[in-house]
């Protein structure tokens, strides 16, 4: 049986004992009050002893505990995986007022036959059809009132279920959609620096590899450091350096203290990506790359705006794809900028 559903059926036991013992006592709460006061006990309850009066509320108790394990037994108030209907709650109100009345009945027969302590007094025989019909109410309630928070909680825990793999689900596309897309634009650089120079190429090939070693471990990482994600772009960095030369610069200034600060993989390289392949880089226009992090809990990857004349196709992924991951893992928003030929994105980071 799993731990959860013990935890509940222990719950449930410990609820039915704490409304027995509770009912038992409200049940005779006028008896319980007499014993306080001559004058009553002398009028409506003449000849009640204390022990009368214990034995009475000690076998209510007893009563109750039967009338709900009967309950429980028979129509599984205690499983939520049961469908219970109107009908269901009506027999068992039935039922549990015939009940109730058979173990009164049966409590005063030990009475009559075996002298065990009870009241006798006629006021309290008169009450006894009105507190079967309230014990009855009060069990069938009780374990209906139950039996919906139960339904209630379990509703609750498969909902968050399905939210939590519907987001594993969203993220996991996202991946999916943007590893083709790092290794779609590296493998077309790659066939321009095998045509240009096979020697460069085969650096390339090197660092390459590491990058795609990396893609490929933290696959299944929804999250890491920011030093392993500037380690992984320093090496993407070299790769991007030796296409562009000296026409393409970078600027490092990232706060040590900010290392073991979390984000979710990928993120500073595709900005990156995003900065190269929507800018001109010549000799002519020269792009500057500023990776830097401002204020506390926020890391900005900032370049100089010069569109291509000739706009690249986009594939759906970069800024999107980004943002969408951190409302995901974080539900935080990244922050987008275009102030004085500058265009920036500043990404949060997360305290470990």
């Amino acid at each position: 049986m799993p731990l959860r559903m013990i935890t509940a059926n222990k719950k449930y036991l410990q609820l039915t004992v704490i409304v027995s013992l509770v009912v038992g006592f409200l049940i005779h709460f006028p008896e319980l009050v007499s014993l306080t006061d001559t004058f009553e006990q002398q009028t409506l309850f003449p000849g009640m002893t204390p022990a009368d009066v214990l034995f009475e509320v000690g076998y209510t108790f007893l009563s109750l505990l039967v009338l709900f394990a009967v309950n429980t037994y028979l129509f599984g108030f205690n499983d939520p995986k049961i469908c219970m209907t109107w009908w269901k709650v009506m027999l068992s109100f039935i039922l549990t007022w015939i009940l109730s009345k058979l173990l009164g009945e049966f409590f005063v027969y030990l009475h009559q036959n075996f002298s065990i302590p009870a009241i006798d007094a006629m006021v309290h025989h008169y009450l006894h059809p009105v507190r079967n019909f309230i014990i009855s109410v009060i069990v069938t309630g009780t374990c209906y009132i139950s039996y919906l928070i139960r339904e209630r909680q379990t509703v609750l825990l498969e909902n968050e279920k399905l939210v939590a793999e519907n987001l594993q689900n969203q993220y996991q596309a996202l991946k999916n959609q943007l590893n083709p897309h790092m290794l779609f634009n590296s493998l077309n650089t790659l066939q321009s620096l095998v045509r240009e120079n096979p020697k460069r190429a085969q650096e390339y090939i090197r660092e390459l590899s590491y990058v795609l070693r990396y893609t490929l471990q933290e696959n299944d990482t929804h999250t890491v450091s920011l030093q392993e994600e500037m380690e992984f772009t320093d090496s993407y960095i070299f790769l991007m350096k030796m296409r562009y030369e000296d026409n393409l610069h970078f600027t490092l200034e990232v706060g040590e203290h900010l290392m073991d600060y979390r984000l979710p993989p990928f993120s500073v390289q595709l900005l990156v990506e995003n900065a190269i392949k929507h800018n001109e880089i010549s000799n002519r226009n020269p792009l500057t790359i500023r990776i830097c992090t401002a204020g506390e809990e926020s890391l900005c990857i900032e370049n100089n705006l010069q569109p291509r004349r000739t706009s690249a196709s986009g594939t759906g992924v970069g800024l999107d794809n980004l943002s969408k991951r951190y409302r995901l893992i974080f539900c935080r928003d990244i922050q987008i900028t275009e102030v004085n030929g500058i265009f920036s994105v500043c990404i949060p980071l997360i305290k470990p």
